[in-house]
């Protein structure tokens, strides 16, 4: 069959969910047998989230070919269980770098460079090259809400693009909100026909339009949509607020939403086999117990900043039905003379140190994994999590008191971390990292063998430093094992405190792999070990 596109438009607000309806879909086709991919066409002008401010943009999900991309896509991989790739995400400022480049080069042959049909050409030829994996069916994502100026060139690639490829074989989902006005006590459907009108002005008539709200829909306003906005009655979807985020599959599912996007697309429409997320959702909804997870971050104020590390615990906590509940702690609160450690940390039954970059709040991490360490609390630290480990072990056990990272302290006089050596004379920062899919070759005698169950493992990276090599023989004399190196071993990827009951730490970011479905190990095995220290004080 010749690909199928859905292409997720939004109105009326931002944060209306257009991600998570479009994974969640993508889901219940998936269970259907269909082959699915997803992108995410971003309308600001950065060239990609790699340089962006955590606080401000939320996480950077990296993918296994080494894009730095939005946190959506880390949403797609986890509904959808499957690996996306550099042309996932494109933003406006990687089409005009590309446009103007090329123009440049003379690639165009002395042509005025316009948006219509330059910069539009290259937004399509994005989405087709994205759709050349071999899926049926690919999702595209279009950021921001109709009606932004920023948007105007995605919005008109993609209505061109339905012409070149086939109006039959392109569905336009519209996700708006129905607001309810408490005072009069009725739900409102003039926003949603407002934010139609506007698609349709645009030459984008909207084939399913799903409505965000927090009360049900009535069939007297679902009549009144379909009327107002020319679609049928069934293809006006409620998507109301659901307990955990990985019910809104089923929740859609219910509304009848993979149906009408078959029936809308010429494709049959099989029974899903959903039993795995069944499941899934069973052991989230019934714990045995809670686990408490202090998060030493510096990105708190935006818990968005580690949204694949909240997830990566919420699926780590499965097998041992264990409820993850996280505690956001800023590293900074943990510095300072007055600042009371152990009433912070205390009553943690595991400690993680996620990634993070620059000198603020280092300090306060370091006296994290030194709790975590010498009160035999579960720690899992993760990228820069793993060099706080090593400094924190070299300053209080080998007695290096100035030992630090050279991205840190360029002046130590004991750098346990300093640069990669191809990284030593960039001077860019973006996308100039170790990033993407690494192997990693595993010690036969460390806790993470037993967890992966494999010899060979490949994780996502995303660093400019690593141990120092000049130090191995001293992290060993101090009590660590290098649990995992590159296979030429001339990278330690991960390291472990053998007589500690669970400390385990890697250079790379485990949970960017983790699927709600398939916990991964590294997570698997840390609130796993929290619960075993909760249920042992």
């Amino acid at each position: 069959m010749s690909t199928k596109y859905i292409f997720v438009t939004g109105g009326v607000v931002s944060g209306l969910g257009k991600g998570i309806t479009a994974a969640s879909l993508g889901r219940m086709l998936k269970a259907r047998g269909f082959k699915i991919t997803a992108q995410k066409l971003d309308p600001y002008l950065n060239v990609d989230p790699g340089t962006m401010n955590p606080i401000q943009h939320g996480e950077v999900f990296v993918t296994d070919d080494g894009a730095e991309t939005d946190l959506d896509l880390g949403h797609y991989e986890r509904f959808i269980d499957e690996s996306l790739t550099q042309n996932s995400n494109l933003t406006s400022g990687r089409v005009y770098w590309r446009v103007i480049s090329d123009e440049r080069k003379g690639v165009y042959g002395g042509q005025t460079i316009q948006v219509i049909p330059h910069v539009t050409n290259e937004i399509k030829r994005t989405i087709a090259l994205n759709a050349d994996t071999g899926a049926d069916i690919c999702f595209v994502e279009i950021g921001g809400t109709v009606g932004d100026i920023e948007s105007q060139p995605f919005l008109e690639a993609i209505r061109q693009f339905s012409l070149e490829v086939g109006r039959s074989n392109c569905l336009f989902i519209h996700v708006t909100l129905v607001p309810y006005l408490a005072a009069s006590d009725e739900l409102k459907s003039k926003p949603t026909q407002h934010s139609v009108k506007e698609m349709l002005s645009i030459g984008i008539h909207p084939d399913i339009i799903v409505c965000r709200t927090e009360h049900p829909l009535t069939d007297d306003i679902r009549k009144k949509i379909a009327l107002f906005c020319n679609v049928e009655p069934k293809c006006v979807i409620e998507n109301g607020d659901c307990d955990i985020l990985y019910a809104v599959p089923m929740m859609l599912e219910e509304q009848k939403l993979a149906e009408v996007a078959c029936e809308k697309l010429g494709l049959d429409c099989p029974k899903p086999d959903l039993e795995d997320w069944k499941q899934m959702l069973h052991a989230l909804r019934h714990p045995h117990q809670t686990v408490k997870i202090g998060m030493v971050g510096k990105y708190v104020e935006l818990h968005d900043s580690y949204i694949s590390v909240n997830e990566a615990l919420k699926h780590g906590g499965i097998e041992s039905r264990s409820a993850v509940d996280i505690h956001w702690i800023d590293s900074e609160s943990l510095e300072g003379d007055d600042a009371d450690v152990e009433a912070i940390l205390g009553e943690m039954d595991g400690i993680l140190v996620p990634g993070g970059f620059g000198s603020r709040g280092i300090e306060g991490k370091i006296i994290a994994a030194n709790y975590a360490r010498t009160h035999n609390i579960p720690y899992l630290g993760i990228c820069l999590g793993m060099q706080i480990a090593i400094i924190e072990l070299a300053r209080n056990v080998l007695g290096f008191k100035d030992a630090n990272s050279a991205e840190i302290n360029p002046e130590t006089t004991h750098p346990v971390i300093d640069l990669l050596p191809e990284q030593k004379d960039i001077e860019e920062m973006g996308g100039t990292m170790r990033l993407g899919q690494y192997p990693c070759a595993l010690n036969p005698e460390s806790k993470s063998y037993g967890l992966y169950q494999s010899s060979m493992i490949y994780e996502r990276h995303r660093h400019r430093y690593e141990v120092n090599n000049d130090y191995r023989d001293d992290l060993i004399k101090g009590g660590m094992i290098f649990a995992g190196t590159s296979p030429d071993n001339r990278i330690v990827e991960m390291v472990e405190i053998p007589s500690h009951p669970w400390f385990v730490a890697a250079q790379f970011h485990p949970e960017f792999k983790s699927r709600p479905n398939k916990p991964h190990p590294l997570f698997r095995g840390f609130v796993t070990a929290a619960a075993e220290h909760k249920n042992n004080k």
